[in-house]
């Protein structure tokens, strides 16, 4: 991994975007290495945007609360440090590259002997960590221009305030609760005067020792961010209850059932609707997807479906459904990683459904199924060719030539990523752009089925889309990320256009690529857009918006890329998580309606958080869920609606082994 450029994003992304503005602390947030602070297993995720585990049932604080605390306490080079609560060390070490020397204290003798061994190993030789009681301070060091304690007490005690040198600065949260604290600076002004600054509210583990909190059970693990509104009291519980509308059940597909797609006809004026999940491996959002498409297809003209899947895989199911010749059967698509995520039993069911509705129209009437996807790279340069081939056998040959520079690469696009980073340029760019743009302009010339067409046409440009992904994905994820949403979003308007005036599109994918990520950390904080906010931004129709979510159950996923799929509980959500509310609303499945309207202002106001959102994609990870599967989010922004399963349960995968080779969703999961 490219730590280096995950700590620069870290800082420019969740620290100078907050205001602060330190720029010794910035300077020193770019070089030490968060990951050596934290377990092995846990390094992928050393520079998100959140607390993670340590030993001792304690966590590292995020980078974003290690830098607002420097900040406010103005630490500066020349100053002598204490801090209190030192944790891994990873905050001592930042101190310790500003400040002049840096005294901390651990109360867990396993966390000070680690912290040492990390620091002593990385070369902090101005930093010292003892194990003791941080509320008496550090009496025979004193006195300190800056004392930060990452714990919570009661009150300030008074023998730190007077180890504080003249003008020193104290930063700590207070609260007469454990669990409700504010930030709190102090300055020394004088011997016996000290100015007092109340910089929000937050919650911290509980500062334990004499002049602290009783040591009680359950003090760790803790987590430092935000407090979160919690409890039956929240008020977002209580409008939920008042606005969720009870769903009925999921019954199938029999010609009178629609009772729960009919919950939608509200949606059904927009150009685009796109259904989300929280999971790729839920069989509640592909049942209930499946239903509302169908009352969208059936009572008010859909005529569009596109899922997040490679366009090659969909075409096959596309041609099946329209009874159109085929040459593959539909049956062996989609034998790539994660194979559960379109070969599983809700799918298949919904595939059959279509290809029966089209059964009794005409071509121009029927419905399409289409993929959105870009990782198809090897069957979409063969896909090219082959119509190619049999429209224009010398403008195939040309074809040949021009993909033959990444034909090496075809099994392993990832690692022409890398071969065009070591030279220095798109090595290939030319090239598959030079085909795309030959098969637009020529498009009237190629005689035959324009439903071929289209499909060559979206190959190419898929192959186009692919070559600037695998360049991008070593330059950032929001690079790549952003690169793949667009790419989803320009298919999915070119399958607009071609179906005319008429055009009516379902979407089926995941939240995270349906909520508007303007509204959520994506946006916010690692610059990343998506296929909901592009919709929203650029489409002349209006489009909806609807996320999924649930509480607890089982999930079809993987614990790591490539691996076995397996049926994995869902732990249940978190306190302070939208998914925790609508539980508690103790309702066990409904449609929320959050768009704006003088009736839902108040259900509005009370989700307007933030507050974090579950994200599971094909790898879930129940071990670091908080920091693996959890992010913020405003949910009335993110979604115009939310569909709630408070139990669920995984999808039923079809038989079939997976081809090796570069997973479906690599690197996102998502």
């Amino acid at each position: 991994m490219n730590f280096q450029a995950q700590r620069e994003r870290m800082v420019d992304q969740q620290i100078v975007r907050r205001g602060v503005r330190n720029r010794h602390v910035l300077d020193a947030m770019r070089k030490i290495p968060r990951e050596q602070f934290v377990a092995d297993e846990l390094r992928e995720f050393a520079y998100e945007d959140s607390p993670l585990p340590i030993a001792a049932g304690q966590t590292i604080s995020q980078p974003y609360i290690v830098a607002l605390m420097m900040d406010a306490a103005e630490i500066c080079p020349a100053d002598r440090v204490m801090e209190i609560g030192a944790g891994s060390g990873y905050a001592a070490a930042v101190a310790g590259a500003v400040a002049s020397r840096v005294y901390a204290i651990e109360r867990h003798a396993e966390l000070t002997a680690l912290a040492n061994g990390r620091l002593q190993r990385l070369g902090y030789t101005n930093v010292e960590v003892r194990t003791g009681d941080g509320t008496a301070g550090w009496a025979e060091a004193a006195p300190f221009d800056v004392i930060l304690a990452a714990a919570g007490g009661p009150s300030v005690p008074e023998v730190l305030l007077k180890q504080l040198a003249p003008g020193g600065r104290l930063v700590m949260p207070v609260g007469d609760s454990r669990r409700k604290q504010h930030l709190i600076k102090v300055t020394r002004r004088g011997q016996d005067d000290y100015e007092q600054e109340d910089l929000g509210p937050v919650l911290f583990v509980p500062l334990i020792g004499e002049h602290g909190w009783a040591a009680q059970e359950g003090d760790a693990p803790a987590v430092v961010e935000k407090a979160y509104q919690e409890r039956d009291g929240d008020a977002a519980v209580i409008q939920i209850r008042r606005a969720a509308e009870p769903l009925p059940a999921l019954n199938g597909y029999a010609p009178d059932d629609d009772a729960f797609g009919r919950a939608f006809d509200r949606f059904s004026s927009a150009q685009v609707v796109l259904l989300g999940e929280s999971t790729h491996g839920t069989s509640e959002f592909y049942r209930a997807r499946a239903a509302i498409t169908r009352r969208l297809v059936e009572a008010h003209g859909f005529n569009i479906v596109a899922v997040e899947a490679d366009w090659p895989d969909a075409a096959a199911i596309d041609r099946y459904i329209r009874h159109r010749s085929s040459e593959s059967d539909p049956e062996v698509v989609f034998q790539r990683f994660p194979t559960w995520m379109w070969r599983n039993t809700d799918v298949d069911d919904f595939v059959h459904w279509l290809r029966d509705h089209n059964a009794t129209r005409d071509a121009d009437h029927q419905v399409g199924f289409h993929g959105l996807d870009l990782y198809s790279l090897n069957r979409s340069i063969r896909a090219v060719i082959d119509y190619l081939d049999r429209v224009d056998p010398e403008t195939a040959g040309i074809a040949r030539e021009r993909y033959s520079c990444l034909t090496p690469w075809a099994r392993d696009p990832a690692g022409y990523g890398r071969m065009a980073l070591n030279k220095g340029y798109a090595v290939c760019e030319e090239a598959v752009t030079d085909m795309l743009r030959e098969l637009l302009e020529r498009r009237l010339e190629f005689v035959g089925d324009q439903n071929d067409y289209l499909d060559a046409e979206q190959n190419a440009r898929l192959v186009r889309s692919a070559e600037a992904y695998y360049r991008a994905m070593y330059y950032g994820s929001a690079e790549s990320w952003n690169l793949r949403d667009t790419h989803m979003f320009e298919i999915l308007r070119q399958l607009l256009a071609a179906r005319g005036q008429d055009a009516k599109a379902v979407v089926w994918a995941h939240n995270s690529h349906i909520g508007d990520a303007r509204h959520t950390e994506m946006g916010q904080l690692r610059e990343e857009l998506n296929l909901g906010q592009l919709c929203r931004q650029h489409l002349p129709g209006p489009v909806a918006l609807i996320g999924f979510g649930t509480h607890t159950g089982t999930v079809a996923a993987a614990s790591n890329w490539d691996s076995p799929m397996k049926v994995m509980e869902v732990r249940p959500s978190l306190e302070g998580s939208y998914e925790r509310a609508c539980h508690q609303a103790g309702i066990g499945r409904f449609l929320l309606d959050m768009r704006e309207d003088e009736d839902r202002t108040e259900l509005r106001e009370a989700l307007m958080g933030p507050r974090l959102e579950r994200f599971i994609g094909v790898i879930y990870r129940p071990d670091t869920e908080r920091f693996s599967h959890y992010a913020e989010a405003v949910l009335p922004q993110q979604f115009d609606a939310f569909v709630w399963f408070d139990t669920s349960r995984a999808v039923e995968a079809l038989p079939g082994k997976s081809r090796p080779g570069v997973p479906e969703t690599y690197p996102f999961g998502l």
